[in-house]
């Protein structure tokens, strides 16, 4: 896949606090937070399939803001693009901060309802798309001796939930799983963060619109970063009632939690 670069920038407005590299960032949550990670003074390294969409928003970043971005086209479920991608962030801003492992999809499908071709991609993209970003990432802190991951999981991910959302689940199971490992290692000067959104209103949850406990993206984004800049290991955005939720989800009998989700 492409890796070049599509856009920089020479001169910041004032010192970075640290440069954050957000995947997915051409929509949803991964482009909100590069607008609040920005305005706290991050630079930032962005990068998603849509490249129309990403131009636009580190435009947008900059003019608002004047930090420096870097844009990259990327997918994630190509490991080797995913190393030259991140390498190269690091060789334009001379380290990186933090990796916010955040592209995704969604869209599954019944198992076996033929559809298995749409739910493999799932998987391609969720969880081998987070595990590439993570080897990536991780080699680039270890030669650092410090750095910061953010894994995107969801509240989804706490339970096996049935019908089409069963493999997304699954991944997002996987990527939280992923994360409790890297915290049991206790790799020095790494720390790691694990999100949980709830129901958030974004492109991948228009379909539940009306919801009443959904949240707009600014507002859950808001109190993933507070909890990320504190290095929290555990996030939920929005916390309340992602929290209880959560709790519900991940302890309530499989009976009870058919019946919500």
């Amino acid at each position: 896949m492409n890796s070049d670069k599509n856009s920089s920038r020479k001169a910041a407005a004032s010192p970075a606090r640290g440069v954050i590299v957000i995947t997915g960032a051409s929509s949803g949550m991964g482009a909100e937070m590069a607008r609040q990670f920005a305005a706290l003074g991050y630079d930032l390294g962005l990068c998603a399939r849509r490249t129309d969409r990403l131009a636009a928003l580190a435009n947008d970043i900059h003019s608002a803001t004047g930090r420096l971005e870097q844009t990259s086209t990327l997918d994630v479920t190509d490991p080797e693009a995913v190393g030259a991608v991140f390498q190269g962030f690091v060789d334009a801003f001379g380290s990186i901060d933090r990796v916010v492992v955040n592209a995704g999809v969604s869209g599954g499908r019944e198992i076996g309802s033929g559809n298995a071709q749409a739910n493999c991609n799932i998987v391609q993209t969720n969880f081998l798309g987070a595990l590439a970003q993570c080897e990536a990432a991780l080699e680039i802190f270890r030669k650092q001796g410090r750095g910061h991951l953010v894994l995107m999981s969801s509240v989804n991910g706490l339970r096996g939930i049935k019908g089409p959302r069963a493999v997304y689940s699954a991944t997002k199971a996987g990527v939280s799983s992923l994360g409790d490992g890297l915290l049991s290692e206790r790799i020095p000067g790494l720390d790691v963060s694990i999100v949980y959104p709830g129901l958030v209103r974004t492109e991948m949850t228009t379909h539940m619109e009306g919801h009443k406990q959904m949240v707009d993206a600014a507002d859950a984004v808001r109190m993933l970063v507070a909890g990320v800049e504190r290095r929290r290991t555990k996030v939920y955005a929005p916390w309340w009632p992602t929290r209880l939720a959560a709790l519900v989800v991940r302890f309530a009998p499989l009976s009870v939690v058919r019946r919500l989700l």
